[in-house]
């Protein structure tokens, strides 16, 4: 049975223990502070040094209270602190994505910004661009390799015209519509261009194999004269394509021929531009060439000629005027006799 709620202490032994020893403490407090009062006004060295045993007596409790305290502050701090470094790490980690972003857009601009500083250097240097396009497709898998340009009949392209990149030659035109037209590259099977050698000068034709490589056909009977690492340009015969555009390097040989790879690759140049043709009279016809004059037609033997003047009596003893002469053996010089 549970004791009824406003019991009092007087009934139970303990809480009059408990009570008696609160008196008992409370009057001792208060005689204590009465001493040290009286001994304060009396004894004021008294007092100091009971003042300073104090001290001394309770140092090391605070010093130990302190501690206490500086432990469990540290370990909220440290608590604290490992809360803290979870959310600046998760904000350092988003900083740093930002700047990681920041940096890819930055160096795909300075690679823009590379490739379009060479476009305008080849476009100032060309001087006779048709136009400048944008290279919208290629093909790889196909045995035929063709790309599409962003600009047609409408920008002045036309069939035959060369396309270019900032790093050499890449076909011609093969095909052209109003907005768009399309591109023979010079890795095509059909393809062939006259390139020379820049070491030495050496013709050849490039032709495309249909693997991304050209195959390099000499104008010369005899060894295969190409090293690895030539560069080769374009000749200018022909009169499509302008002279010494860079067109390939060699690779290696594949028995007796040499192979080669384009320095340009529609794959890695957004731009192009459209030259006209070197010689337009090499994209004509025949009949629209300029009449050459004819020699007139023979009706019979030619002329006699007329009679040979003399040679002047001053000029027949001259060496200088009368070849003749100069092929005649001197005269022998007599020999002078011995003096007696």
């Amino acid at each position: 049975m549970a004791p009824p709620a406003n019991r009092r202490p007087g009934h139970s032994r303990r809480a009059q223990y408990g009570l008696f020893l609160g008196y008992v403490v409370a009057v001792a407090g208060m005689i204590v502070a009465v001493l040290l009062l009286v001994i304060a006004i009396i004894d004021p060295r008294g007092f100091a040094a009971i003042k300073g045993a104090a001290l001394d007596a309770t140092t090391p409790a605070s010093s130990g209270g302190r501690s206490i305290v500086g432990v469990l502050r540290g370990a909220g701090d440290g608590i604290s602190n490992y809360f803290r470094a979870g959310s600046q790490n998760g904000r350092l980690q988003r900083e740093l994505a930002a700047a990681r972003r920041e940096l890819v857009k930055a160096h795909a601009a300075q690679a823009e910004n590379r490739r379009l500083l060479r476009l305008l250097h080849l476009g100032q240097t060309a001087q006779d661009e048709v136009t400048v396009a944008r290279i919208v497709g290629s093909s790889f898998d196909s045995p035929r390799r063709f790309a599409t340009l962003s600009a047609g009949r409408s920008s002045g392209v036309r069939i035959g015209q060369p396309v270019r990149s900032p790093d050499g030659l890449i076909g011609r035109v093969l095909e052209t519509g109003q907005w768009a037209a399309r591109v023979l590259l010079i890795t095509d099977g059909a393809s062939s261009v006259p390139v020379r050698s820049v070491r030495d000068g050496t013709p050849a034709l490039a032709a495309g194999r249909g693997d991304g490589t050209i195959e390099l056909r000499t104008l010369e009977v005899g060894a295969n004269p190409f090293r690895r690492g030539d560069i080769l340009v374009t000749s200018g015969i022909g009169g499509i394509f302008p002279p010494n555009i860079p067109v390939a390097t060699v690779t290696g040989h594949d028995g007796d021929t040499a192979i080669a790879r384009p320095l340009a690759e529609p794959a890695r140049a957004d731009f192009a531009i459209v030259q006209p043709v070197y010689q337009p009279a090499a994209g004509g016809s025949l009949d629209l060439a300029a009449p050459q004059p004819v020699a007139p037609p023979i009706v019979g033997p030619p002329a006699a000629a007329g009679p040979a003047r003399a040679t002047p009596a001053n000029r027949q003893q001259d060496p200088r005027y009368q070849p003749a002469l100069q092929q005649q053996p001197a005269a022998a010089t007599p020999t002078q006799a011995p003096p007696q």
